[in-house]
């Protein structure tokens, strides 16, 4: 049984537009406030399954745009039929150069999270390496001046991933999208304008 109301209001909206999850609702909000992708961008959505962020960037990014998505769990190709989309079906911290011709890229998404086991404690902690993996991903994949998005659970480790997070980057926000749970404890860290790495 879901831990939440089946009748969730996104939920439901998600089910009458046609989008595979109510996370859509969370990147498009985070991208109205913050303009990360645009008309021509380059996305890589880590963790990108069952596909929402996916058909939400598509249309920002346009014909000239690309979004590269990567999962391992497999995406069914009808559900994201686009030129412009390419899934990879395998692990999303274990991507190599050569794995990503496209790259760099103007954008690395995750919306990841934990399979949550109830003890706050560990699944925050799960939570944190997941941002951290991230984090790692878009050093070796992220363009200078790229933005980042990673979603957290709040608490525990949260600040000391923030902080990892920020130094990276020219600016950095805390976002909860209104379309969260009221119930959730999750947060997504905005980072924009990757610095150069340090030689």
């Amino acid at each position: 049984m879901s831990s939440y109301n089946k009748k969730d209001f996104y939920h439901q909206k998600a089910k009458e537009e046609g989008f595979l999850a109510r996370s859509a609702y969370k990147l498009q909000e985070i991208n109205k406030k913050f303009r990360l992708i645009k008309g021509g961008s380059k996305v890589l959505d880590l963790g990108c399954a069952p596909g929402a962020w996916v058909q939400v960037a598509l249309p920002i990014v346009g014909p000239k745009g690309l979004v590269v998505g990567v999962d391992l769990e497999f995406i069914d190709p009808k559900d994201l039929s686009a030129p412009n989309f390419r899934f990879i079906h395998g692990d999303a911290f274990k991507l190599k150069p050569e794995d990503l011709p496209e790259g760099p890229f103007d954008a690395v998404l995750s919306d990841m999270a934990p399979k949550t086991s109830g003890i706050k404690v560990r699944d925050q902690a799960l939570s944190a390496a997941l941002c951290l993996h991230a984090l790692e991903t878009a050093k070796l994949h992220l363009r200078n001046g790229g933005s980042l998005v990673v979603k957290l659970f709040e608490g525990g480790d949260a600040e000391k991933v923030a902080k990892e997070i920020a130094v990276h980057f020219e600016s950095f926000k805390h976002f909860r999208p209104d379309s969260t749970r009221s119930a959730s404890k999750e947060i997504y860290l905005i980072a924009s304008h990757k610095r150069p790495a340090r030689s």
